[in-house]
């Protein structure tokens, strides 16, 4: 990989680490390519799609005049893996906050399971989760959230091509989802514990596409660094 490719402009496929915001992931590869390639102060890098810190998987960075393919690349459906715990809820809908509220489970069979999965394919009006970056009054919600402000949030159309479900242990729900752009797959764990008569949160979450974009060809931010010094 050259200074000339990068700054032309080049697509890279990231396998974001656990805990790691997508900021910081952009920030060590801008940091490694200014430095191994001699880059000017400023070029043009960014990604197509934030990851929540504690969500791995696909992120695709950009740079140079591929930057303008962002919107483009971002509108594609993705993909998704994860795992739901059911019977308890969280006020950030997954690992970030402490469960707030527990329910009954012994009523949850896999045959309904697999039924209420069928209510969430299609269109559907999901609520963001209060802990998010979506901005509101001129401030973000989480940051609402996190001062105890009351928020009335706007439910929006979102799309769902599919929703398997790839292991049952209770009350641990493994799944695979592809779905529209702006789909929160938090809400969507939370709305399927409410669907199932009980509590729902996410307890892991890896994106593994983006359109054609998978998160097989992506490698970590520390082995981008590895491969690009072992090519200079």
């Amino acid at each position: 990989m050259t200074a000339e490719e990068i700054l032309e402009g080049k697509v890279l496929l990231i396998d974001k680490p656990l805990k790691w915001s997508s900021f910081q992931a952009v920030n060590k590869l801008k940091y490694v390519l200014k430095n191994q390639l001699n880059l000017p102060k400023k070029f043009k890098i960014g990604h197509a799609g934030t990851l929540d810190p504690l969500a791995t998987g696909l992120l695709i960075i950009c740079t140079g005049k591929f930057t303008k393919r962002i919107t483009e690349i971002q509108a594609q459906a993705k993909e998704y893996t994860g795992t739901i715990v059911l019977g308890a809820t969280t006020p950030s809908y997954d690992l970030e906050t402490e469960v707030d509220a527990t329910f009954p489970t012994e009523h949850i069979s896999e045959a309904l399971i697999l039924e209420t999965t069928k209510q969430f394919i299609g269109e559907i009006d999901q609520k963001p989760p209060v802990f998010s970056a979506i901005k509101k009054d001129g401030k973000r919600l989480y940051e609402h959230a996190r001062a105890g402000e009351e928020v009335e949030i706007q439910s929006r159309k979102t799309t769902i091509h599919e929703f398997e479900i790839t292991r049952i242990q209770l009350p641990e729900v493994d799944f695979r989802v592809t779905c529209s752009k702006g789909t929160y797959i938090r809400s969507l764990a939370f709305d399927f514990g409410l669907a199932l008569q009980s509590g729902g949160h996410l307890s892991a979450l890896r994106r593994t596409k983006i359109g054609d974009y998978s998160v097989e060809n992506g490698v970590t931010p520390d082995d981008f660094e590895k491969s690009l010094l072992d090519e200079i």
